[in-house]
């Protein structure tokens, strides 16, 4: 398997394509509509509303905070995660650009 030539990409590219694909799980989605409705979480909340295992929902929050869509605070054996809320807008404002590209049907297909 090759290796991604993440140098030819501009900057903007490459973090549009992190953030994408951390949110190209269902788990993930489920997890961050959640901490939206919320607006703040803790890690044992998601288990009993989403119905995955514990160490499943915490590998999806350790992900989505490794790419820093969620921001965790400890509040003593707990963790509570929000939205990362400038990083949010990052991905809201590079991913509405990439899909505002599109300028509607052309006649090539």
């Amino acid at each position: 398997m090759g290796l991604t030539k993440t140098e030819i990409f501009t900057e903007e590219q490459n973090r549009l394509a992190t953030l994408l694909k951390a949110l190209a799980h269902p788990a993930r989605i489920a997890i961050l509509q959640r901490i939206m409705v919320v607006n703040t979480c803790i890690c044992g909340d998601l288990v009993g509303e989403l119905g995955l295992a514990q160490a499943t929902i915490s590998q999806h929050l350790r992900e989505l905070k490794n790419v820093g869509l969620i921001q965790g605070t400890i509040e003593g054996v707990s963790v509570c995660y929000c939205i990362h809320p400038e990083n949010w807008k990052l991905l809201e404002l590079h991913f509405g650009e990439f899909i505002r590209t599109y300028k509607g049907p052309a006649k090539c297909c």
